[in-house]
């Protein structure tokens, strides 16, 4: 049988989701609890990856296994056995080919910025003290909707078949003294975000302007697109499946 579990992460600690050697991961983390719960070798697999320091509000991850147990028990027992940074929502049977994965049909991150400095965010947002152009920065967003292929935005050297997403929102919205940005696609490419977000802020720091911006997503070129924003403002924020009601 196929379980899948909700959850979600403060990243801060850990090497990212995927098992990394000698580093402290998401995964080792659940796969290691989990198998000592339910008394088996237990594996997960994870709806993605998220890099070192980028946090999870939601995220999806699947696994087999033979009998039935009872699942309010087991989100108890993990809750009470995980550390505190990670926290189980709920577990549910699915169909036995549903893949937490490929089965996902859209995808929405957030990345936060904090424009002045706060001692309880410097884990959970990226703290910027220049003045931002955000009306700007809106207009070059709404531009990453006209595109599909992404290349200039990924990690070089990734190993995937085709750069192309399909972006379905793009904006930045201004809360207090916070700037939150959303994006929302099918699939990222590595680092995708994170380097949208940096090329986005040389826009609003009017080191760009519009034309470069145009001019970035069409060359292709990773060396061309902005700077990577540090890891710990990024959030996985929301998953879509076909198959699961909100």
């Amino acid at each position: 049988m196929r379980y899948f579990i909700k959850l979600a992460y403060k990243g801060s600690l850990y090497h990212g989701w995927q098992i990394q050697p000698n580093a402290a991961s998401v995964q080792e983390t659940l796969n290691k609890a989990l198998s000592v719960l339910l008394h088996s070798d237990i594996s997960l697999m994870g709806a993605g990856r998220t890099d070192t320091g980028v946090h999870a509000r939601e995220m999806y991850a699947h696994f087999d296994f033979e009998t039935v147990f009872d699942i309010p028990k087991l989100i108890h027992k993990l809750n009470s056995y995980l550390p505190k940074d990670i926290v189980i929502y709920t577990i549910f049977q699915v169909n036995e080919g549903a893949h937490c994965r490929f089965d996902a049909t859209k995808r929405t991150y957030e990345y936060h910025i904090h424009l002045f400095k706060d001692a309880f965010l410097h884990e959970q947002s990226w703290y910027v003290n220049q003045s931002l152009d955000i009306d700007l920065m809106n207009e070059a967003a709404q531009l990453l909707l006209n595109y599909t292929d992404f290349q200039c935005f990924s990690k070089v050297n990734t190993d995937v078949n085709t750069f192309d997403c399909s972006i379905y929102e793009a904006y930045w919205k201004k809360e207090d003294n916070k700037l939150i940005f959303t994006i929302s696609a099918n699939r990222f490419l590595r680092n995708m975000v994170r380097a949208i977000v940096g090329t986005l802020v040389n826009i609003g720091l009017h080191k760009i302007n519009i034309a470069d911006f145009i001019r970035i997503i069409e060359s292709k070129n990773r060396e061309k697109a902005g700077f990577s924003v540090p890891a710990h403002g990024l959030y996985l924020t929301k998953i879509v499946y076909p198959y699961i009601e909100d």
